[in-house]
């Protein structure tokens, strides 16, 4: 059994402070920045420097904006009403994948329209990457002592800080592996290995559906939703839509086209 004791701060001068869960954000950034450009020089998809960087701008833009609100709208609007200030206090947490997905989405695809490019290749090349982020920031989630798993009697058992003292599931390491590690692999191995456009993107809906899915059991629900339909988080409602999502995807992407002779 491990007592929690990691500091969520890396240094802090005066009132400011740099987080772990912050940096790691930017860490995720940085090696994105550097290795999406690879994957994508890989495929011979051509795209000039200025549009990789407005790219990547709209990635974190979407990361940051989608994850708060989401976070926001579909766990705690209570609290963030009570307390609008607290929306821009990203240090602290609070961000959801699914208001990220989302966004980074919409914004990706406003984009290659703007700038008349094609949405899978550059889909298909960020998607390892951000599974890579998302497995960073899970480990940011522990270092906090947040969104900790169910009680349990395992030997790698953790006593979170701001828990009832309980031993519970690290499950934020568990989704940083399989969520980000896994995931990560996973992807980065079928983009190296297949040429046909969209099977990453919507293999990454769909298996980050599924891992997440499978670890919310062992996560405990945020208390101020509980448990919802079927005895499920609302974690996994929208997990489940994400597993049809990335299936229906597939399906659309590997169907054999008509050829009109």
């Amino acid at each position: 059994m491990y007592y929690h004791n990691l500091k969520p701060e890396v240094f802090s001068i005066g009132s400011l402070q740099v987080r772990w869960y912050g940096l790691f954000y930017v860490i995720s950034f940085i090696i994105g920045y550097i290795f999406v450009k690879k994957n994508l020089k890989r495929k011979g998809v051509s795209i000039t420097a200025e549009q990789y960087d407005t790219m990547f701008f709209n990635i974190m833009l979407g990361v940051i904006i989608g994850g708060r609100l989401g976070y926001i709208l579909f766990y705690n609007l209570s609290e963030y009403i009570a307390s609008p200030l607290k929306i821009f206090a990203f240090w602290e947490g609070g961000m959801s994948f699914h208001g990220g997905v989302i966004a980074v989405l919409l914004f990706g695809y406003a984009f290659v329209r703007r700038n008349k490019l094609s949405f899978y290749p550059l889909a298909d090349a960020v998607s390892p990457y951000a599974a890579l982020g998302l497995g960073l920031g899970r480990i940011g989630n522990f270092i906090n002592g947040e969104l900790y798993g169910r009680v349990t009697s395992v030997p790698w058992a953790v006593i979170f800080p701001y828990s009832d003292g309980q031993p519970r599931h690290p499950s934020q390491l568990y989704q940083a592996f399989t969520e980000g590690l896994l995931l990560f692999i996973i992807l980065q191995i079928v983009y190296r290995k297949t040429n046909k456009e969209g099977i990453v993107i919507w293999l990454f809906v769909g298996l980050y559906g599924l891992f997440r899915f499978i670890i919310e059991f062992f996560r405990e629900p945020d208390e101020q939703i509980g448990y919802l339909l079927l005895n499920l988080s609302l974690g996994q409602i929208l997990c489940l839509l994400m597993i049809i999502g990335g299936a229906v995807g597939l399906a659309f992407v590997l169907k054999p086209r008509k050829v009109i002779r």
